[in-house]
């Protein structure tokens, strides 16, 4: 064997055996020496929640998107001219109809493979449940999202009328639990840890965060739905997103072991401001 891949090897053994490297710095380390599928260790991945998955897969985005002028919080679709207009809350949501549902159109690109279709049906899956929210394939209506895998994960931010991208690439944004949070985000929500109150229950620790990515922390002036803080929403940063040297860049204030993040589904909270924004009646059929 080459000296230098032994060397690396030796390193890499060293490095994983020493219990004090959180995975967060572990999976930092082999990033920087590693090439990056060297990095789907699944012991390594099983702690990344549903935004690490994004701010990974959108890291590598390279293709010009035509439509897209930035990105907002890494994955929230900004452009210029007409639909330019800032949503918050009720000021974009989706039509609710008279028998008490809001139906979403959308339309399903044919270079999905059946099992891609599988992941993202469960993303849809995962809002329908428990909420008054139903995900329709598209026959006639105006207002629809166009899910198309284009570079990188993201989604405009509320209804905008018409045809409306929502990217989720194959295979990188092929987890429930990221097409779920962009369908998030098509619905009208905005990250957890974009909150207006939330220096109340997080620290962003600025000097941890890798350059030029300042911010995707910054706050926006939210409508909170008088609901609680959610360190476990399925829009929530994790403790290490967008870390330079694999250090936590958010840390809960009033319990510090709390998991931050989510990973596959959403959390009660979540569910609620769906039921809040929307005026959901919720049945047992819910």
């Amino acid at each position: 064997m080459d000296v230098t891949v032994t060397s690396l090897l030796c390193v890499m053994v060293l490095y994983i055996c020493d219990t004090s490297a959180t995975p967060a710095q572990l999976n930092s380390w082999i990033h920087n020496r590693l090439p990056r599928g060297y990095s789907d260790d699944r012991i390594i991945r099983s702690d990344m929640t549903a935004t690490d998955q994004i701010i990974e897969a959108n890291e590598f985005r390279t293709a010009q998107i035509p439509e897209v002028t930035s990105f907002r919080d890494g994955d929230i679709a900004v452009t210029t001219g007409g639909h330019s207009k800032v949503c918050f809350a009720r000021s974009c949501q989706w039509s609710k109809s008279v028998d008490g549902h809001v139906y979403v159109a959308y339309r399903l690109s044919s270079d999905y493979s059946s099992l891609d279709q599988r992941i993202i049906k469960t993303g849809m899956d995962q809002i329908e449940s428990g909420t008054c929210v139903r995900f329709v394939p598209r026959t006639h209506e105006r207002d629809y999202l166009d899910i198309q895998p284009q570079s990188g994960c993201w989604s405009y931010l509320g209804q905008r009328g018409g045809r409306q991208t929502l990217s989720l690439q194959s295979p990188d944004c092929m987890w429930s639990g990221v097409a779920t949070h962009e369908f998030m985000h098509a619905l009208g929500f905005v990250h957890e840890q974009s909150r207006v109150d939330r220096d109340q229950y997080v620290t962003v620790i600025w000097d941890n965060i890798l350059k030029g990515h300042a911010k995707s922390f910054e706050k926006f002036k939210t409508n909170n739905l008088d609901t609680p803080y959610d360190y476990e929403s399925i829009m929530h940063f994790g403790m290490y997103a967008y870390s330079e040297e694999g250090d936590p860049t958010i840390i809960p204030k009033r319990n510090k072991i709390v998991k931050v993040g989510q990973r596959t589904s959403l959390s009660a909270l979540d569910k609620m401001k769906i039921n809040k924004l929307y005026n959901c009646e919720i049945s047992e059929d819910y």
